[in-house]
């Protein structure tokens, strides 16, 4: 199969093309950053750029976006030129050369302020049927980018699908607050597979799966998350007493978090439900809190090998003071 992959030089960019060669299909890679993964260097905002490299391609992976990294360093038409026109292009290519699976890699930033729940509030249940209410450019572009999945999914007969997938980059935590809190990141990363977090390698999976299941579908949007621990009725402790639920729900872990020097996160305000992805893509996710700690109890990386091969990248050429980058 031959699969066209925008955004090859980034984190999820890169592991889908070594994927995709593991299995023997034939990917071709753009960016426009060059790269050992990247065919070609250009802009999916050049339409012709777009449309010489569509020919005899039977998918498109569509991971090339400006993320919320870029939210103080670039200006809001260049995430409407990348995010949406550029989406555009790729979707009009695509629809003409009669392509059988468009999958479009989108973010859970998506849901915007519809993740804070008031004051007082039991932690918030997202769903895929929680309506987005984005806070920032990055979130209105890629909300606006699903919209155009669907359009051409209904008109053009495009089969297109739109993963919403959580935090999976490397890096330190953007905020200064955690990283004060946590001096080890790994602690906090491993906190959040207990509801906001996923490895890149169960994100590709879910990537393949969607490829093989557009077909079928038509149209679908999908949270790809970590499986959770949590149900329902854990919402209202969550938001109070965070450390007691998970104890409850996964026994034992605090014996590994004192060995660690670890401590969990005192209060959980949102939980992302992949239940549906599960249900319809057949995704079935290897990462979560609990196999974790497996893996840290026998001594090994908390991260998947492909989480590791692919390391760090960063999101920009210069290195900030303050953070991993700026934030607004």
């Amino acid at each position: 199969m031959k699969v066209l992959v925008t955004g090859s030089a980034g984190h999820l960019g890169e592991a889908l093309v070594r994927s995709l060669h593991e299995q023997e299909h034939e990917a071709i890679g753009l960016d426009v950053l060059a790269s050992p993964s990247t065919n070609d260097v250009g802009s999916i905002t050049d339409r012709n750029f777009v449309r010489r490299h569509m020919y005899g391609v039977q998918a498109v992976l569509h991971a090339a976006t400006l993320h919320k990294p870029h939210v103080a360093t670039h200006s809001r038409q260049d995430f409407v030129d990348t995010n949406i026109s550029g989406t555009l292009n790729l979707l009009e290519e695509a629809a003409t050369a009669g392509v059988s699976a468009f999958v479009y890699t989108s973010t859970t930033s998506v849901f915007g302020d519809a993740l804070v729940p008031p004051a007082g509030a039991p932690a918030a249940w997202i769903t895929e049927d929680i309506m987005p209410v984005p806070k920032n450019i990055y979130g209105v572009t890629k909300a606006a980018a699903e919209d155009l999945c669907q359009l051409f999914s209904r008109n053009q007969k495009l089969p297109a699908i739109v993963l919403r997938t959580s935090r999976f980059f490397p890096e330190e935590d953007d905020d200064s607050d955690v990283r004060e809190a946590y001096p080890d990141d790994a602690n906090v990363k491993v906190n959040e597979f207990l509801n906001r977090r996923v490895d890149i390698s169960d994100i590709v999976d879910a990537h393949l799966l969607a490829i093989e299941r557009a077909p079928a579908i038509g149209f679908g949007k999908y949270i790809i998350s970590a499986t959770t621990p949590f149900l329902p009725k854990d919402l209202a402790e969550l938001r109070t007493d965070a450390p007691s639920v998970v104890r409850r729900r996964v026994p034992g872990y605090e014996a590994e978090y004192r060995r660690l020097g670890w401590t969990m996160f005192p209060s959980i305000g949102r939980v992302y439900v992949n239940e549906r992805a599960r249900r319809d893509l057949g995704w079935q996710p290897r990462y979560d809190f609990a196999s974790i700690l497996d893996r840290l109890k026998a001594g090994h990386d908390p991260r998947s090998p492909l989480a590791q091969a692919i390391g760090s990248k960063g999101y920009h050429d210069e290195v900030f003071a303050d953070g991993p980058y700026p934030v607004n």
